[in-house]
C-alpha cells in the first residue's frame, strides 16, 4: 500500500512545527503544500516528512522542517516580496518561499545542486524561483534590493555584502557562530540606511557558509 505523503505532511507540521510555536498560518500551509518527499534522494523518502535534517548530494543537508518553517516566519514575507536565499541544497527552502513571495532568487555554489535543484523546481512547477550558480556569499546584487533573505549555512558573521543587498525594512535571517559546527540563528533587520538590529532566535547546527565572505575552503 503507497505511503499518503500529504497526511504524513499535515501530520508534521501539526505535531512538529505548529505545537512548537509556529502560528503564521500561511506558513504552515506552505509547509503542508511542499513535497518534501521530492526534494530529497530517494531512498529517503520514506523520512522525508521526519522533523529532521537529510543528507543530500555534495556533502549537504536539507534542513529541519522545524528549522526551515522558523526562518520563514521570522522573515514575515508578503505576497508581492522578492527573496534572495543563499544556499539552494535540494531547493526546499526555496520551494517554502515561492508560496509566500512574489519573486525568490536562490544562489548554490555547487554546479551539481543547482543543476539538480533548478530541473527540480521548474518540473514541480515553482515558476518564482530563479536559480543561480554563485559565491552566495555575495549574495545576488543583479535583482536587489531585497526583502528578505535567507542564509541556509552558518557563516561567522553576517556577509557585509547581504546587508548592503537588503532593503531598509527588509529581514535577514542566518545562523552566525564562531565554530563551524554550532551557530546562533539571527534576525537582522535593516532600519535604516546604516542601522541594522539583531535578535537572537535560537542555536542551531547548519552547514558551513563557504565563500569570500563566509568560511574558507
Amino acid at each position: 500500500m503507497p505511503i499518503d505523503m500529504t497526511r504524513l505532511r499535515h501530520q508534521m507540521v501539526e505535531h512538529d512545527i505548529a505545537a512548537r510555536g509556529v502560528r503564521d498560518p500561511r506558513v504552515l500551509q506552505a509547509l503542508r503544500s511542499v513535497p518534501r518527499e521530492e526534494f530529497v534522494p530517494r531512498h529517503a523518502r520514506c523520512a522525508a516528512c521526519d522533523d529532521g535534517p537529510l543528507p543530500i548530494a555534495g556533502g549537504q543537508t536539507i534542513s529541519q522542517p522545524y528549522v526551515v518553517a522558523l526562518m520563514t516566519e521570522a522573515l514575515a514575507i508578503g505576497e508581492g516580496d522578492t527573496v534572495l536565499e543563499v544556499g539552494t541544497g535540494s531547493g526546499y527552502s526555496a520551494a517554502v518561499l515561492a508560496q509566500l513571495a512574489g519573486e525568490v532568487h536562490t544562489v548554490e555554489r555547487i554546479g551539481l545542486l543547482a543543476s539538480e535543484a533548478a530541473g527540480r523546481l521548474e518540473a514541480l512547477g515553482y515558476a518564482r524561483v530563479q536559480v543561480h550558480q554563485s559565491d552566495g556569499t555575495l549574495g545576488w546584487p543583479e535583482h536587489a534590493p531585497y526583502d528578505a533573505i535567507s542564509v541556509t549555512a552558518g557563516g561567522p558573521q553576517v556577509p557585509p555584502s547581504l546587508k548592503a543587498q537588503l532593503k531598509v525594512g527588509g529581514r535577514l535571517v542566518m545562523p552566525v557562530g564562531e565554530r563551524i559546527e554550532r551557530q546562533q540563528l539571527v534576525k537582522i533587520t535593516r532600519v535604516a540606511l546604516d542601522v541594522f538590529t539583531t535578535e537572537d532566535l535560537c542555536a542551531v547546527s547548519f552547514v558551513p557558509l563557504l565563500g569570500e565572505e563566509g568560511w574558507s575552503e
